[in-house]
């Protein structure tokens, strides 16, 4: 089993964080993995993107050029990557900020912005993303990035901790629930 992913968004919604969590948690689950992230020039506000590639083999190349799930968290991102969706992959859609307008088909639209703002942070939309991914595709399991966010979280900032965990079954939930709107 090879599955290759693309997260995009603007710098500052944790799209870099998302990705290194998905990739240690599935480091931890026993798999090959690789990480290319890319920054935009203007960091905050810029793009940034990563792509992931998890594996039962090695792996021979970090670059995704054609994507089994693609996670997007703004409009210029689902238009700069849908493109590389296969035909089979599935793309998890910010619908908090991405108007209905430019759904792809096969496309599952979230709110994860508007989720996060209700548990009382905008910032954690990515970690309600990543919980509907894991919840979606079965690819790594949730409890294995809880314990990733357990262990690396700081004493000091327990609350962040709790809430990136919070968000993380707040996207679980969606999943489940079939909350999302499926295209296509």
């Amino acid at each position: 089993m090879t599955h290759r992913i693309i997260i995009a968004g603007a710098g500052g919604q944790g799209i870099m964080m998302l990705g290194k969590l998905m990739a240690q948690a599935a480091m931890n689950e026993g798999r090959f993995v690789t990480f290319l992230p890319a920054y935009g020039a203007e960091v905050r506000g810029g793009t940034a993107n990563c792509m992931i590639v998890i594996s039962d083999a090695q792996i021979g190349s970090p670059l995704v050029e054609e994507a089994d799930s693609l996670i997007v968290m703004n409009e210029p991102s689902l238009v700069r990557f849908a493109p590389k969706i296969s035909n089979t992959g599935t793309i998890f859609i910010n619908s908090s900020l991405i108007p209905e307008a430019a759904l792809a088909s096969g496309s599952l639209r979230f709110p994860f912005t508007e989720i996060s703002g209700g548990l009382g942070n905008i910032r954690a939309a990515n970690m309600v993303a990543l919980g509907c991914f894991c919840e979606k595709t079965k690819i790594i399991a949730i409890k294995t990035v809880m314990d990733i966010i357990d262990e690396s979280t700081p004493v000091a900032k327990k609350e962040i901790g709790m809430l990136n965990k919070k968000a993380l079954e707040a996207g679980s939930r969606l999943v489940k629930g079939e909350r999302g709107v499926k295209n296509g």
